[in-house]
């Protein structure tokens, strides 16, 4: 069985989270809730709360095949812990499944050198994308070797139909 590592910290979209949650389990993939701390409840941007399994200091790249990075103002707040980004960067170096939604391309843009490639976002981080090197591409799902980037919650399905694709 597969195994995903879905990031949470306070803010998230909150359908951000949820969909690819229980969509990546129907799917069925083994999927860890993992904040920077372990057992914390974590408020989305809507209120609707969820508790973290594990911590980011705690896990490890081998232990995984791919990341989930939801949006909403929780991948800003992922990027002040040194042990998320350090995973994220990992999982990178590792040419491992990088998939994240809205705004969590931000997390991207901090942990992997995404100059020349295509990715998307919401269209608000498209300057900091670009400036990162990156092609912004207007889409509702990008794939650029390992990473997979979409836009906003209505390009959901199709994001996380790239996910599973890419991981069966």
């Amino acid at each position: 069985m597969k195994k995903i590592a879905l990031l949470v910290e306070n803010l998230y979209e909150d359908i951000e989270l949820l969909w690819p949650l229980y969509r990546l389990k129907e799917a069925g993939f083994k999927v860890d809730l993992v904040g920077t701390d372990k057992d914390k409840e974590y408020t989305g941007k809507h209120g609707v709360p969820t508790q973290s399994e594990l911590a980011s200091k705690d896990i490890k790249v081998e232990d995984y095949d791919a990341v989930v990075i939801p949006g909403g103002y929780s991948p800003d707040r992922m990027r002040a812990c040194e042990a998320t980004k350090d995973f994220v960067r990992n999982m990178n170096k590792d040419n491992k499944l990088i998939a994240a939604v809205c705004h969590g391309p931000w997390m991207i843009a901090s942990t992997c050198d995404i100059k020349g490639k295509d990715i998307t976002g919401y269209h608000t981080i498209k300057d900091d994308l670009v400036n990162a090197g990156a092609n912004y591409i207007d889409k509702e799902v990008v794939v650029e070797g390992n990473l997979i980037t979409s836009r906003q919650p209505d390009d959901l399905i199709a994001f996380t139909k790239e996910i599973i694709n890419k991981l069966k």
